[in-house]
């Protein structure tokens, strides 16, 4: 893949930007059309229930991982370099900042990847929970939260494993992945025939971990073309919506611009095209029935935007940029995230059926 052409017409920053809202429309459309949720998929885990959320996160994460693993196999790609090998990662902060973002997206009833696109399908209460995060993110990743974030983060480091990749922790070395990608394939298979998925939403989780991992192979082309260097990685929501606030804050400078900023304008766009195509745009309020309080999605944007830098990531960034490449503490990172987001869910279900026994029953909107 060259970039050099589009490089040299409109300069390094631009072709990031441009590569990132590639991703990010694509990644937009197949959430918008499927559903793709993490929160969904823990809910339906914990509580038993046979929806098609579950097949839907695990087609797209079992593909995802094993594209990737392919390509790092065949020598396509080369992620030593990458964010989570090139130093020691956080354990600590994936275990607490992973619990924080489950509980938050629990609370706020999305992760911010599902939150950005439902935001951009009229869902008021989805733009004001990712304004939350944003901040709360931005405030972490270099401003007022930092000191907290390093102290949390400096407890406990991916070298008390000996390494942050879990190939070479598992002992298997190379046939790790795949492996690990063959079971994972084959799981999603199953409980997909289980569950009579249709293949449109299977399709729709499929791209989903497609995209992911094809923007592990654009951006490692990129890194090889530019003057500067920098790191391959793919698509992510917390970092990217900090860095999307300093880039409004600095008045959209072209220099300023970066594959963060175009993933959150191409999800955007993406999913608010496919709306307004499929009919699916709709403005929702904290006014209708059965919404929960705003403080419940302040409280949650909070968690997330905190709990996702410490944890280096949302459920795609560490959950499937970083698991793709089995990074141990991405892998850490997403298991808590699921883990406290069914829990909080059975929590805040016990707490609904007592109010719902003092009150007339109402109905209860998606999210």
């Amino acid at each position: 893949m060259d970039f050099v052409p589009l490089i040299d017409t409109v300069g390094e920053p631009a072709t990031a930007a441009i590569i990132g809202l590639g991703l990010g429309a694509v990644f937009g459309i197949a959430l918008e059309r499927s559903g793709f949720c993490t929160r969904s998929a823990a809910i339906e885990l914990f509580r038993n229930t046979k929806g098609r959320a579950l097949p839907i996160w695990l087609i797209g994460f079992a593909l995802c991982v094993a594209l990737v693993q392919a390509m790092i196999w065949f020598g396509v790609i080369n992620v030593g370099e990458s964010r989570f090998f090139a130093t020691p990662q956080s354990l600590s902060g994936a275990i607490v900042g992973g619990a924080l973002f489950g509980i938050g997206m629990a609370l706020a009833r999305g992760c911010a990847s599902r939150l950005v696109v439902l935001g951009a399908t009229g869902n008021l209460r989805a733009i004001f929970t990712i304004l939350v995060i944003a901040g709360t993110a931005w405030a972490t990743f270099q401003g007022p939260l930092v000191p907290l974030r390093d102290a949390i983060g400096s407890l406990l480091s991916s070298a008390a494993l000996g390494g942050n990749d879990i190939s070479a922790l598992s002992g298997l070395g190379d046939a790790f992945g795949p492996v690990f990608s063959l079971a994972l394939i084959v799981a999603a298979a199953a409980l997909a025939v289980r569950r009579r998925l249709s293949p449109a939403y299977a399709l729709g989780g499929a791209v989903a971990g497609a995209t992911v991992a094809f923007g592990w192979y654009a951006t490692y082309q990129f890194s090889g073309q530019v003057f500067d260097p920098v790191q391959p990685e793919s698509l992510s929501y917390m970092r990217p919506l900090a860095n999307t606030l300093n880039f409004l804050g600095g008045g959209g400078a072209v220099d300023a611009l970066s594959t963060d900023v175009g993933i959150i304008a191409g999800t955007i766009a993406g999913a608010f095209l496919s709306a307004l195509a499929f009919r699916n745009f709709r403005i929702q309020t904290f006014a209708e029935t059965g919404v929960p309080s705003i403080w419940r999605y302040a409280a949650g944007g909070v968690l997330m935007g905190f709990g996702g830098i410490l944890a280096v990531g949302c459920t795609i960034g560490a959950g499937f940029t970083g698991g793709s490449v089995l990074a141990a503490t991405a892998l850490v990172g997403l298991a808590m995230m699921i883990l406290f987001a069914g829990l909080t869910d059975l929590v805040l279900g016990s707490f609904d059926k007592r109010a719902a026994s003092r009150k007339p029953a109402q109905l209860q909107p998606a999210e």
